[in-house]
C-alpha cells in the first residue's frame, strides 16, 4: 500500500470546495440546516485518531510492537494504519465540502437569516473535516513501520 500524499488530499478538498461553493450558491434555498450532529462526528473521529496516533508513537518508540499481552499488536497497528488513511481522504471530502459551503454562508451572513444560523454549525463542519483529515494523515504516518537498522533485514 503506498503512502497517502498529502498534495493530493489538499487537491481533493480545494475541487470539492469549489464544487460544494457551486452547488450551495446554486441550491441553498432548498436545502435543510447541516445537523450538529455532522460536526460533533467529524471532530470524534479528529479526536479518535490523535489518540490513536499518540498510542502508537509511544508504542514504537518505547519497542512494544509484539504478539506479548503488554505489546501493541503489528496487525492492530496495521488496522490502525488503515483508519488514519480512510480517515485522511474522508476528512479531505467533507472538510471540503464544508469548506465551500462556509465560504457562501459567511458571505450571506449578514443577507440572509438562515446563512447566519447555519454559520456555526458549517464552520464547525468544515474545520471538523480539515482536522480529521490531518489527524488522520498523521495517524497513518505514526503506523510506518521504521526502517531496519543497518545490518539487518529480510533475508
Amino acid at each position: 500500500m503506498k503512502s497517502t500524499n498529502w498534495v493530493a488530499l489538499i487537491g481533493l478538498g480545494v475541487f470539492v470546495a469549489a464544487a460544494s461553493l457551486l452547488l450551495v450558491a446554486r441550491f441553498y434555498g432548498s436545502m435543510s440546516s447541516v445537523p450538529v450532529s455532522v460536526a460533533l462526528m467529524l471532530w470524534a473521529m479528529t479526536i479518535l485518531c490523535v489518540l490513536l496516533a499518540v498510542r502508537v508513537r509511544g508504542r514504537i518508540r518505547d519497542e512494544k510492537i509484539g504478539q506479548d499481552r503488554s505489546q501493541l499488536n503489528p496487525v492492530t497497528a496495521a488496522e490502525f494504519l488503515i483508519v488514519g488513511k480512510t480517515s485522511a481522504w474522508t476528512g479531505a471530502l467533507f472538510g471540503g465540502a464544508y469548506t465551500g459551503m462556509a465560504c457562501y454562508v459567511v458571505a450571506k451572513y449578514s443577507e440572509l437569516a438562515a446563512a447566519a444560523q447555519d454559520t456555526p454549525v458549517v464552520v464547525a463542519a468544515a474545520l471538523g473535516g480539515v482536522g480529521m483529515s490531518a489527524a488522520g494523515y498523521w495517524l497513518e504516518k505514526c503506523c510506518t513501520v521504521p526502517p531496519p537498522p543497518q545490518g539487518e533485514g529480510v533475508r
